[in-house]
């Protein structure tokens, strides 16, 4: 059975947080003179000169309407780079412990195993990118610790089998991470509603896709209040800003518009692959649950190549694991996809 204390490292165990000057006041005042900000304001039109809520509790609150989660379990921070960051930190001794990753997949995961000296332990994905249960129990051993998935999956856009990732959860002692970043374009329902029924589950999400709020850098983990105590624990005490946090809860108030958008960039998804299986050159196109589909084609190299001298920007993955010979491209507006169509159209 799955115990926090069993995988959390000793040290965060005794760590005593930074405490700031607003986790250690509550609530509004008319004089601020404890956290050496400047008094006389910003040289902005908007005043960015006190600290930003080191909970952000407004946007998680929202973030708790739209999602049906408690706002207790629920984590922000500077993209989901850094909550993935935190997750090895607190649970990873460098040099001793390990995580389990299953390839092709994103690669800021075996990055942040290696800036934090943390062994990784590859599980392919099978031919059809679905996880390989046999292969992933062979290799989980005493010190394993995390074990990282993608679904809907980043670069091949398929959703991994929800059985599976479920047979995981049920037996394995660490923490499954679900990465689950394009589920706004997926007809896989989230695991953010199962968050009750397995302690070791963190979800992550992100406000940088179909929310459309990649500058502003605000991720999202989801876990029970155990595993977020110590994510909050762990983090820089003014992780997200002002600015972010007050963006992110204007832009949190237009679901209808964000879901108006899924829904175009799913029918622009079916017109794309269409037009796409018209060319010679392109070999297969891999079903998607994502906003981005990957290509299997005869000239991955000499494609990007083209498309680049014609300004346009796709992401070669031929050199990557099982995605020989194949580029992700992105869905775009319907004149961006019009465009990419007509320039292939001269491709020889």
């Amino acid at each position: 059975m799955f115990n926090i204390n069993n995988i959390l490292r000793e040290n965060i165990k005794n760590l005593k947080p930074y405490s700031s000057a607003r986790d250690e006041f509550k609530g509004e005042a008319s004089v601020y003179l404890d956290a050496n900000e400047n008094a006389f304001g910003s040289p902005l039109n908007k005043d960015y000169n006190r600290y930003p809520d080191p909970l952000q509790y407004a946007v998680k609150m929202r973030l708790s309407e739209i999602k049906g989660v408690p706002a207790r379990n629920i984590f922000l921070g500077n993209g989901s780079d850094e909550a993935i960051d935190i997750l090895f930190r607190s649970f990873c001794n460098p040099g001793a412990d390990n995580v389990i990753l299953v390839p092709p997949t994103y690669g800021m995961y075996e990055v942040s195993a290696n800036i934090n000296d943390i062994a990784v332990k590859r599980v392919n994905l099978t031919e059809e990118y679905q996880l390989n249960l046999e292969g992933i129990a062979e290799a989980i051993d005493k010190n394993t610790k995390l074990i990282f998935i993608c679904s809907p999956n980043n670069p091949t856009g398929n959703s991994i089998n929800r059985e599976d990732i479920e047979t995981l959860l049920a037996n394995f002692n660490g923490l499954v991470v679900v990465d689950e970043a394009y589920i706004n374009y997926s007809r896989q329902k989230s695991f953010i509603q199962e968050l009750t029924e397995y302690a070791n589950l963190v979800v992550l999400q992100t406000l940088s896709k179909a929310w459309g709020l990649a500058a502003l850098r605000v991720g999202m983990a989801f876990a029970s209040e155990e595993i977020i105590a110590v994510m909050n624990k762990v983090k820089p005490p003014y992780n997200i800003n002002e600015a972010s946090q007050q963006l992110a809860l204007e832009a949190l108030q237009n679901v209808e518009q964000v879901n108006g958008w899924i829904k175009e960039t799913l029918t622009e998804r079916d017109n794309l692959v269409l037009k796409l299986k018209e060319f010679e050159f392109v070999v297969d196109i891999y079903p998607s649950d994502a906003n981005f589909i990957l290509v299997k084609t005869t000239d991955a190299r000499g494609i990007y190549n083209y498309l680049v001298e014609h300004g346009i920007i796709v992401r070669d993955r031929s050199k990557v694991e099982l995605c020989e010979g194949a580029l992700r491209i992105t869905i775009g507006t319907p004149q961006e996809n019009i465009t990419l169509i007509n320039t292939l159209t001269n491709f020889k």
